[in-house]
């Protein structure tokens, strides 16, 4: 594959960073600018020392503007033209910044039928539509461009909901059609559709609870009194969600140790997860023995930048659930948080991550060891395995930890039918299922390869068993009754 003068710069510039990032990433010592050490995950379930893939870069706090102090903001979204709209949840207001951080307006703060109370999340329109998840309130507020309030939505009327479901919005988007997809606190039924009418369409990609032996003993020898009497399990809850540009929902789940996050196809079929996959950190954290993911955001390229509340950690994967980078932490220094509680991406990669305890916004710019992942990763979750190679190869070089690396060259060699060297990178990417693949068509190869041999062999016994096999059984029938005929005579000497 030939590299471009731009690549072949990023790479010399790479190569020099490399001498310089392990003192800082591999060394388990956190430097002024980064108190987090770089890590992944290998498929055997161990931490593996890491580059990091974010820095941080800056913070913006409004406290000394016009817009005043944030008080637990709890959500965060960038539009296209990578404005950002904050919600002041403590303030009952949406604040609309500039993506350095100046105020351009706020939202919802005035008396009348757009004042909002303690709203939870917001959803911006392509033409700027403002859609406001006011929580208490119980309702979606809309408003225009201009922050001027145009109608609200409150709990669609529908049998289906039933009479003592409590509305609650607190995340929502909006598709293509003008359909909200809703997130109701404590509502564990799935995501509410509602149309562009406020007519409630029915529920949307529930979570389902998984299969319990002991459930099955209860069910099967508890009486119906002892039945009643125990908790009811339900599914769990979503806890946010994004839309990328296909119409695809992302969405995250708290409570489950696996598939927490999900990709939810329009008729709510979860295609990110193929059986059981596990999200965060593979270890306990103190009394957590799973991640609470409360913020994600998908980018144009499709990779998932998902924020766990637990661990205060925000973590990357590519297009097929690959874990990509993790960073962050809990703390007091820059580029770790007190309370996390959402995360969203301008349009040249820039991370933002509200610290609802702090009240202001954190910035991670990505380091050149990230775009080349990046990069790399593009190509090979689009298949082009064999273009790259290239760029997994200078991965290596910069991270001879990187997993991923080691399983996307096994592609590229299986698809060059260099099947015995795939087995190879395979094995070091612990790809369980890749290597038998593999190891099935190198097989297969070399029986193809040397099938002269091998038939020359079958031809060869086949004429030994044919020739030599009534030798043998003669020479045995032989010995055999010569043996008996010998033990006959010496027993007949006996008795004389």
């Amino acid at each position: 594959m030939t590299v471009s003068n731009k690549m072949r710069n990023r790479l010399a510039g790479l190569l020099i960073l490399a001498l310089v990032l392990p003192l800082v990433t591999f060394s388990g010592k956190a430097s002024a600018d980064s108190p987090y050490r770089g890590y992944t995950w290998s498929r055997s379930g161990n931490e593996v020392s890491s580059i990091n893939g974010y820095m941080y870069d800056s913070s913006i706090d409004p406290a000394g503007t016009a817009v005043g102090v944030l008080k637990n903001p709890e959500s965060l979204f960038i539009a296209e033209d990578d404005t950002l709209y904050i919600v002041d949840t403590g303030n009952s207001r949406i604040i609309h910044l500039s993506k350095d951080g100046g105020p351009i307006k706020v939202i919802g703060d005035a008396e009348g039928g757009g004042k909002l109370q303690e709203p939870k999340g917001v959803f911006v329109k392509p033409d700027g539509t403002v859609y406001v998840a006011d929580t208490k309130n119980q309702r979606i507020a809309v408003f225009n461009k201009d922050g001027q309030y145009m109608q609200e939505f409150p709990k669609p009327d529908s049998t289906l909901l039933g009479a003592n479901f409590s509305y609650s919005p607190s995340k929502l988007i909006v598709d293509k059609r003008n359909y909200m997809y809703v997130v109701s606190d404590g509502n564990t039924q799935g995501l509410l559709q509602i149309d562009s009418t406020g007519k409630f369409k029915g529920f949307y990609g529930a979570n389902h609870v998984g299969f319990s032996w002991s459930r099955l003993l209860i069910k099967l020898v508890a009486t119906k009194e002892q039945q009643s009497q125990l908790a009811t399990v339900r599914p769990s809850e979503f806890s946010n969600l994004d839309i990328d540009e296909e119409g695809f929902i992302y969405s995250t789940t708290l409570g489950e140790e696996t598939n927490q996050i999900k990709r939810l196809s329009p008729v709510g079929v979860d295609t990110l997860n193929v059986g059981s996959h596990r999200y965060g950190d593979y270890y306990t954290d103190g009394p957590f023995s799973m991640a609470s993911f409360v913020g994600i955001s998908v980018d144009r390229n499709g990779f998932i930048t998902a924020l766990d509340l637990q661990t205060g950690k925000v973590f990357q994967y590519d297009k097929l659930g690959n874990l990509l980078f993790s960073f962050g932490g809990i703390g007091e220094q820059n580029g770790l948080f007190v309370t996390p509680a959402a995360v969203d991406q301008t349009s040249d990669g820039l991370l933002y991550v509200i610290d609802k305890g702090r009240g202001r916004i954190d910035r991670f710019r990505a380091t050149p060891f990230a775009e080349l992942v990046h990069e790399a990763s593009l190509l090979y979750v689009d298949g082009k395995y064999e273009e790259a190679e290239t760029l997994w190869h200078e991965v290596l070089r910069l991270n001879a930890n990187y997993d991923m690396a080691y399983q996307a060259i096994g592609k590229a060699l299986y698809k060059a039918e260099n099947y015995r060297e795939a087995m190879d990178y395979f094995k070091l990417s612990n790809s369980r299922g890749d290597y038998s693949a593999a190891f099935r068509e190198y097989r297969k190869l070399f029986i193809r390869e040397h099938f002269t041999w091998f038939f020359s062999g079958v031809i060869a016994l086949l004429l030994l068993l044919y020739w030599g096999m009534p030798k043998v059984y003669r020479r045995f029938l032989a010995w055999l009754y010569g043996h008996k005929a010998a033990a006959k005579a010496k027993a007949a000497e006996g008795e004389l």
